[in-house]
């Protein structure tokens, strides 16, 4: 089968390699729809400490049933299916603590080969987080599932009321998305930092109060006008750039929450006021992957019809033209494309 692999940092080939086959408790996907995403363009640019090359990547996907191997019940040949690419042991430290995302074994047993026109789920995604797509959700739509799982799981750990402002800063799709949930969570005011006019646009479509261009406005100044010049109650910075997490702390109101999404290059250092943090009451904390339930909640939400990830879509390539859907995305073109076999 046809598949991308990426041979090194910017190195990326299509290459025929073999094709999976289903074995106890397994099913094999023909995929329909493979996303590009923000963490699959950081390996593309600069290597991955979870991805050792070279490898199969890509992990946003849908697609119909190819095969079943002995002891599935949950699904048939056929089924139109939306995944995820990872689930929990549920037996380690983590798992019976109820942080399943930090799952001893999550990382070492995740799904990646999202870019072919194949992909295998094992028996513990096939279980826990693989479900029936309905007929009126598009494949390409079906294949936002993981990034929004991530988002509902982020966007948990800080639990938003209605009479809250929130920053998010960066107008990337996870960015984007998080904008777009946070409206349907009921936050009074959603202000969205970044940069490119388009991908502002695209904010304010998807329900930002707010957008900010950081090229052309200070934004401190905004916030602060924007909040009475109190800053905001919740501030999530979705870059993964260290100078844009320490910026974090002069947007926050006191006792306010800073959500870091955005996973720095590794080795990163971010330096904070400790007088802010400490006398101000201000919370600090990094967020990772996501659990069943977030991944349960985003299901309901993408087939209820209740969130909107259409304009996140900048066009559809064919599988054999991935190479050309990073080099766009490295040169700042579109927000997600999606990749069809």
């Amino acid at each position: 089968m046809l598949a991308g692999v990426l041979i090194s940092p910017g190195h990326l080939e299509m290459q025929e390699v073999e094709r999976p086959e289903a074995g106890p408790g397994e099913v094999v996907l023909k995929v329909e729809a493979a996303l590009t995403c923000g963490t699959d363009l950081k390996a593309f640019r600069r290597g991955h400490p979870k991805m050792p090359m070279p490898t199969l990547f890509g992990h946003e996907f849908s697609g119909t049933v190819e095969e079943v191997g002995p002891d599935v019940d949950r699904f048939n040949v056929g089924d139109q299916v939306m995944s995820v690419h990872s689930a929990p042991c549920n037996n380690c430290f983590f798992c019976l603590r109820e942080q399943q995302n930090l799952c001893e074994s999550i990382m070492d047993t995740k799904v990646l080969g999202a870019y072919a026109e194949y992909i295998k789920l094992p028996r513990h995604v096939v279980e826990q987080n693989a479900f029936i797509k309905p007929a009126g959700l598009s494949f390409t739509e079906a294949a936002i599932l993981e990034p929004l799982a991530c988002v509902i799981y982020g966007l948990e750990q800080f639990p938003v009321g209605r009479g809250d402002t929130v920053v998010v800063i960066g107008a990337g799709p996870v960015g984007l998305l998080q904008a777009a949930a946070l409206k349907e969570y009921g936050v009074k005011k959603v202000i969205l930092a970044g940069r490119h006019r388009i991908r502002l646009a695209v904010g304010l479509t998807l329900g930002a109060d707010t957008v900010i261009d950081v090229d052309k406005s200070d934004l401190l100044k905004e916030v602060l006008a924007e909040t009475g010049s109190r800053g905001a109650d919740l501030v999530i910075e979705s870059t993964g750039r260290p100078d844009v997490w320490e910026s974090t702390l002069s947007l926050v109101r006191k006792g306010g929450d800073i959500l870091l999404f955005g996973g720095c290059p590794d080795g990163s250092r971010a330096c904070f006021n400790t007088t802010r943090l400490h006398y101000d009451e201000i919370t600090l904390k990094g967020v990772f992957h996501f659990t069943p339930s977030a991944v349960k909640k985003a299901y309901e939400m993408l087939t209820s019809g209740q969130i909107n990830v259409k304009p996140l879509i900048t066009a559809e390539l064919p599988l054999k033209e991935l190479p050309r859907a990073f080099e766009l995305l490295t040169a700042g073109e579109g927000i997600k494309y999606a990749i069809i076999p």
